[in-house]
């Protein structure tokens, strides 16, 4: 039988081969050859797209692993649970609403349901999760005690399991102040100093 080489025709351009004391060598392709007349116009097209990188493009951040704890802080700030009556407008909500209000992944939702015991959303026949306006309260009061105050998960278990009251006055008196922050921040920019 006898074997296709496909690639013959674009491993000779791309790459010569120089034999020196019986060792081949591969040669980068000069500009003159991967601007050869003979170059199909695919291959032009994939040449003109690589650009080098230079010393000035700074490095993209990388959106995979952990955040660092500077990303996480600068996340906390940044809830978006609606207030109390907005929030008992509706019966349920859903896993990935909830996952947006709180900036995480409906995987960490779900595991924190596993390991904290205050946190019982319910389950259609599916099994999708629903959560009520008590879960997300909880679920406020987890985030709170894992994200802004680092507690480790056998920390705020404890924690919740002593003094559940003491946790929830701490985010309700952060919340206030948070509140009351804004309106001051707003007013110093509405005066114009």
């Amino acid at each position: 039988m006898e074997q296709l080489d496909l690639f013959n025709t674009e491993t000779q351009k791309k790459n010569t081969i120089v034999k020196h004391e019986n060792k081949p060598v591969l040669q980068k392709p000069s500009i003159s050859d991967l601007n050869d007349t003979n170059t199909k116009p695919e291959e032009k097209k994939y040449v003109q797209l690589i650009k080098p990188l230079s010393k000035n493009d700074p490095p993209k951040p990388s959106k995979r692993g952990r955040k660092s704890f500077k990303e996480i802080n600068l996340d906390v700030a940044l809830l978006d649970i609606p207030d109390d009556e907005t929030l008992y407008k509706k019966q349920y909500y859903s896993i990935t609403e909830v996952a947006e209000w709180f900036h995480v992944n409906p995987s960490l939702l779900r595991f924190w349901e596993n390991e904290f015991d205050i946190l019982k959303p319910r389950k259609n026949r599916k099994g999708d999760r629903l959560f009520r306006p008590e879960d997300v309260k909880n679920l406020r009061t987890i985030y709170y005690l894992l994200r802004q105050q680092k507690y480790s998960i056998e920390g705020a278990k404890q924690l919740l399991k002593d003094n559940r009251q003491k946790a929830e006055m701490q985010i309700q008196l952060v919340e206030c102040l948070t509140k009351f922050r804004s309106f001051l921040l707003e007013l110093r920019a509405n005066l114009g100093t």
